[in-house]
């Protein structure tokens, strides 16, 4: 059979596997790659290249052995002068080489929203050494928010309180860096009421959204979400508009997750993924098309009609809680188990070969179309829950 298109996936996490996933559903062929062996989206592609994205002339040769049609990165740790200089060559890089050069720091797509299309944002300076970051807090003031300006998943990010706490925050913030850009963003804390993904697909026909998603995060990182998340009309509005620009800015086509915090009426950009974000993994159970499956289609070309969905939903993350290299899951039977009438309930697990703290092994998911979000937040938390991670 020929492929509908040959896929060269950069990174292979839990996201990547489920866009394999919808990718083989529309009849691609997918390698997969990551710096390690088995990883998640390695174990349902049709290939696998193991190598660091940061090195360049790796990169470079594994596309010249693939010669994909689409150069889809799911990671941030990338060299994107190489994939510019591939798109340079007639390559198509997802959603285009710029995005991924803006997006893959921090600090780039910062200076993007708020400088060249004047987005309102929070105060913000950047540090490069200790001496830098106690004169940044100085100046953006108590409390604000340290994070790395290329990492993943919160790592690195944290909240100082105190003067105190200032050492300790660059040393979380360097030890969590991916790359090589020691290089912090520092930005003054903004009491908002709540934050949320706005899931953003640029298509040829146009851009559409799905519903905003909320979520919770422990020490940077997504705990749980839902989706849809209540809204006034203006919030709404004025997200999506800026949600808008945005995507046009760094142009191709694909889905981004646009996150906002929001106060009352007010939105405030904060960051940007071009590619499915974790938050989004609601999807799987709140929608007919998943943020992968529209990921897959954008790229692709195809039509989006519509997108439906399904009802008041939520997911929560199961994460191991040591470093272990032997490990069983089991009580997925529990997790599974009815909960309450109308009530729905699934699990992913991601198939990592390994466990340390805080990794994201797994998620439950559930939907509660004759219910709210919170019912649905406890569903998922109670699911979860039963998971348990065994370790030998």
């Amino acid at each position: 059979m020929i492929p509908t298109a040959k896929i060269l996936l950069l990174g292979s996490g839990e996201l990547g596997r489920e866009f394999v996933i919808s990718a083989k559903r529309l009849g691609c062929h997918v390698i997969a790659c990551d710096s390690y062996a088995g990883a998640p989206a390695m174990q349902v592609a049709d290939a696998a290249e193991v190598f660091s994205m940061l090195d360049g002339p790796a990169l470079g040769a594994v596309i010249e052995k693939h010669k994909p049609d689409f150069i889809v990165p799911e990671v941030e740790a990338i060299r994107t002068e190489v994939l510019k200089d591939y798109e340079d060559r007639g390559f198509n890089v997802v959603p285009s080489a710029r995005a991924t050069q803006q997006t893959m720091n921090r600090d780039r797509i910062r200076e993007v929203a708020a400088k060249e299309l004047g987005l309102p944002t929070s105060q913000y300076l950047y540090a490069e050494t200790r001496e830098e970051l106690r004169a940044a807090v100085t100046k953006v003031g108590l409390p604000c928010v340290v994070k790395p300006v290329m990492s993943s998943s919160g790592k690195g990010q944290s909240t100082v309180r105190d003067v105190g706490k200032i050492d300790a925050a660059w040393d979380y913030a360097v030890a969590g860096m991916r790359g090589d850009r020691t290089r912090v963003i520092v930005e003054a804390f903004v009491a908002f009421d709540y934050e949320i993904t706005l899931l953003t697909i640029r298509t040829r026909e146009g851009v559409i959204f799905c519903d905003p998603i909320g979520h919770r995060q422990e020490r940077g990182d997504y705990q749980e979400s839902w989706q849809p998340t209540a809204m006034s009309t203006h919030a709404l509005t004025s997200a999506q508009d800026m949600a808008r620009q945005v995507v046009d800015n760094l142009g191709g086509y694909g889905l981004f997750g646009v996150e906002f915090f929001v106060l009352g009426d007010t939105v405030i950009f904060s960051e940007l993924s071009p590619r499915p974000h974790d938050t989004g993994m609601v999807t799987l159970i709140s929608q007919d098309l998943t943020e992968f499956d529209l990921h897959a289609r954008a790229i692709l070309g195809l039509p989006i009609l519509a997108i439906t969905q399904l009802g008041p939903s939520a997911s929560a993350v199961i994460l191991a809680d040591r470093t272990a290299e032997t490990f069983q899951i089991t009580g997925l039977s529990d997790a599974f188990r009815p909960q309450a009438a109308g009530i729905r309930v699934d699990v992913r697990i991601f198939g990592k070969p390994s466990t340390r703290p805080y990794r994201r092994m797994g998620v439950a998911l559930a939907l509660a179309p004759d219910g709210d979000t919170d019912t649905a937040r406890a569903a998922a938390r109670t699911a979860a829950g039963c998971v348990k991670i065994s370790y030998k």
